[in-house]
């Protein structure tokens, strides 16, 4: 309320100076007819003003606005990579049945255009992904999503996360399914109903982390060169990866 009576006060006092100043105007030039015509001529371009100011540019301010902070946004996403992402990328490809039939679709090279990463992502988006929960370990993978809980619960806690609606969409899938591995005591000897439970969620997670991972990628590819030559050598679908520069 106190901002709202500092702001009317100033538009009361600017209105005052201005009428103030139209009067000083006509006292010295004697001249109303000029005075209220280029008075009429400034209020017919008023709304044109607001039309350019609070459309046109406040627009473009948004967009920059919000370019740098999903900039700022990518560095946080980087980070999660980096702790749990590639590893769950790894431990989620092992409980895919026809992971070999893609894998080699998500081999990225310096020659990938952004037409291809939006390909590649929609291909992906697309398959069929058929999960088997007895493939892989649930019992690693539940020690490993719980002990990244609170990272990735800090994570939640920049506010800014809720602009990036898919990356937010990719944690609470994750979260959900940490949950669901949480809540069982004997992975191993799953009802078959249950397993096929756990593996669609399993899915949903790995669709999700598929997508952010070539957002990512291509995000590194654009803006830092040295960053994506280290996440090329790293990249957890290729089977012959490696750090080392050769």
């Amino acid at each position: 309320m106190r901002k709202l009576r500092g702001k009317l006060l100033l538009g009361v006092v600017l209105i005052i100076l201005s009428s103030a100043i139209y009067v000083l105007q006509i006292a010295i030039f004697h001249d109303e007819r000029d005075t209220f015509f280029y008075l009429v001529q400034d209020l017919a371009f008023v709304p044109i003003q607001v039309l350019l100011v609070t459309v046109i540019v406040d627009q473009i301010l948004k967009i920059r606005e919000k370019l740098a902070m999903m900039n700022k946004l990518n560095m946080v996403i980087g980070t999660f990579f980096s702790e749990v992402g590639c590893r769950l990328l790894q431990s989620f490809s092992r409980f895919d049945v026809e992971f070999e039939e893609f894998r080699k679709e998500l081999i990225i090279s310096r020659d990938w255009s952004d037409q291809k990463f939006r390909q590649t992502a929609s291909e992906i988006s697309s398959f069929n992904h058929r999960l088997d929960h007895a493939r892989g370990d649930l019992n690693e993978l539940k020690a490993f999503l719980v002990s990244k809980r609170d990272f990735m619960l800090r994570l939640l806690e920049n506010q800014n996360l809720l602009e990036h609606e898919t990356f937010t969409d990719l944690l609470w899938a994750v979260f959900h399914l940490t949950e669901e591995l949480e809540a069982r005591e004997d992975l191993a000897q799953l009802p078959v109903t249950d397993g096929e439970h756990i593996a669609s969620d399993i899915r949903r997670a790995y669709v999700l982390l598929i997508s952010e991972w070539l957002a990512y990628m291509k995000h590194l590819k654009n803006e830092y060169p040295y960053l994506f030559s280290l996440a090329m050598r790293t990249n957890p679908f290729d089977a012959n990866a490696s750090v080392t520069v050769r």
